[in-house]
Parts: structure tokens; C-alpha cells; sequence
């Protein structure tokens, strides 16, 4: 792996949270999903019930991530990663599990049942800004 698949999935590692864009009857879709990285593959816990896990297996996904609304004031640093490979559905282990975290408790306010998929990223890209102030929320009146 270059250095900069190892940065980017060092800084993937950081983030507990992403996107899984998969295709469902042909159509483009994102999912949010819990993330972790065990030894260079992305692991995605997503929420069961609605297809997603099913659509994915087999299916060559996309997964991203970034920093972009969790700076500080003052840091203008961001960055992107996309890992794109083929999703499989899995059972974690408790060592993944732990990893994990807790789970939600609802989506789409049904109870959270919990699907994973692991991705073995196949392209990795990293992309980052420098320079960017990070923005203050403005209320309207």
C-alpha cells in the first residue's frame, strides 16, 4: 500500500462515522454508517432491515469520510477519503464489536438492528485542503 492509501486510512480510522454509497434496483444511494479499519480493510456497521447490507454484498461500493464538520476553531485542515472495493456482508468478532461501540438505538424510527459489510479497499483517495476556515453557525431571526 503507498503511503498515502496508509495516511488515508489512518486518518479513516479517526472518524467513527461516513457514507456507504451503493447501488439499490440499479440507482444510485448513500447510507450513514459506523465505520472502524482492521488491518486495512473498512468495516461498516449499517442498519438492517431495509435492503442495504443485501444490495452491497458482492457489489463494488464507494465509502467516504471526512473532517469536515469536526474542527476546532482554527483548524484549517480538512480532508476526504474514498475507498472504493468490493462489500461483503460479515459477522463481527467481539474484538470488532468492541470496536464498534454501541450501537443506536433506533432508525427511521424502528429499533436498530445492526448489518456489517467489510470493504478490502481496492482504490484509495485522499484528498486535503489547506486553508479553510472552519465556520460558524449563523442563526436566523
Amino acid at each position: 500500500m503507498s503511503p498515502d492509501a496508509d495516511r488515508a486510512l489512518e486518518l479513516l480510522g479517526r472518524q467513527p462515522y461516513g457514507r456507504l454509497s451503493l447501488s439499490m434496483h440499479a440507482l444510485p444511494f448513500v447510507v450513514p454508517t459506523r465505520h472502524i479499519v482492521v488491518d486495512g480493510t473498512v468495516m461498516a456497521r449499517l442498519p438492517g432491515g431495509f435492503g442495504y447490507a443485501g444490495a452491497g454484498d458482492g457489489s463494488v461500493i464507494a465509502y467516504e469520510a471526512d473532517n469536515f464538520g469536526g474542527r476546532e476553531e482554527g483548524e484549517e485542515n480538512v480532508w476526504s477519503v474514498q475507498c472504493i472495493g468490493t462489500a461483503r456482508v460479515f459477522t463481527p468478532g467481539p474484538a470488532q464489536l468492541e470496536l464498534f461501540g454501541p450501537a443506536p438505538r433506533a432508525a427511521d424510527n424502528a429499533p436498530f438492528i445492526p448489518e456489517y459489510l467489510c470493504i478490502a479497499p481496492q482504490f484509495i483517495r485522499f484528498h486535503h485542503l489547506e486553508g479553510v476556515p472552519a465556520r460558524q453557525a449563523a442563526h436566523a431571526s
